[in-house]
Order: C-alpha cells, then sequence, then structure tokens
C-alpha cells in the first residue's frame, strides 16, 4: 500500500515539475503532496545557501509547524544527510547525540540529499510523531523525488 501511494505521489509530482520551472513553487507543491497523503507531522526542505562567508541549509517551503530556520553542516540529521551526501533515516530522535529539536513532538525522522553537478543543493526533511516510522520503501521513493529535482535547470531569481 505505502509503495502504491508513493507511486501516485510521483506521478503527480512529475506532472507538475513537467510544467513548473521555478525550484520554490515547485517544492511547495512536492511538500504538500507528500504531507497530505502520507500525514506526516512536518514535510519540507533546506536549501543549502552562502551567508556570512559560511554556508548552511536554509528553511524553504514546507508543510507542518514551525521549524528551525538555518543549520550548519554535520548538525543533526539534515546537517549530517548534508555533509555525508546520503540518505539518513532515525527510528528515534532522541538517541542522536546532536539532534536539533525543532519541535518536542518529532519522534522519527528521513532526510534524503538533492544532488545537482555533483554537489547536495537541498535536502528534503520529514519527521514523524511515531517511532520508527521510515523504512527502506520511503528511502527507495523519496530518492527517486529526488532524483526528478535534481534533474531540472531551477530559476530561482
Amino acid at each position: 500500500m505505502k509503495s502504491q501511494l508513493y507511486r501516485n505521489c510521483i506521478t503527480q509530482i512529475e506532472s507538475i515539475l513537467s510544467e513548473e520551472n521555478d525550484l520554490i513553487a515547485a517544492l511547495a507543491n512536492v511538500s504538500a503532496i507528500l504531507h497530505h497523503t502520507f500525514s506526516f507531522w512536518w514535510t519540507g526542505f533546506y536549501l543549502v545557501k552562502k551567508e556570512n562567508n559560511q554556508t548552511v541549509l536554509v528553511l524553504g517551503p514546507f508543510q507542518g509547524p514551525v521549524a528551525c530556520s538555518r543549520i550548519h553542516m554535520g548538525k543533526g540529521v539534515c546537517g549530517s544527510a548534508w555533509k555525508k551526501n546520503e540518505t539518513q533515516i532515525v527510528d528515534d530522535v532522541h538517541k542522536i547525540k546532536n539532534h536539533i529539536s525543532c519541535n518536542e513532538f518529532s519522534n522519527s525522522e528521513i532526510v534524503v540529499p538533492i544532488v545537482s553537478k555533483d554537489a547536495v543543493v537541498a535536502v528534503l526533511d520529514i519527521d514523524s510523531k511515531n517511532f520508527a516510522t521510515f523504512d527502506l520503501t520511503d528511502k527507495k521513493y523519496l530518492e527517486i523525488i529526488s532524483n526528478l529535482l535534481s534533474k531540472k535547470n531551477w530559476a530561482t531569481n
């Protein structure tokens, strides 16, 4: 059932991406599709940006409660996914030493890097109120979505 829901999301996302050239608009719709299909606690994106002579993840489009605005490389699950350039699945975020608690109700998390020209340009971050929500099925399909986003030449102005 979960796989079929993801396949339906991917069909909808492919349709949106075929007509959308603005990064923020696309990410907003992707986060809404995933969030409302699966009723996740928090679903959104952090974008890699240069600020004050340093590079950080900056909050992008999302669905859910208020979130952290900036995350440094290697910090928390998002910063680790960015630094390692690999999907991170955490069954219990409270057991992670450097976890950044943006919301006390978040208990498990998956973060998928979005890569363009061999560099992480953003991460897709999804949180759940439940423990051990995410598995290899989520990883597989969210990485497909990440690859779809990576293939576009985005207008960001």
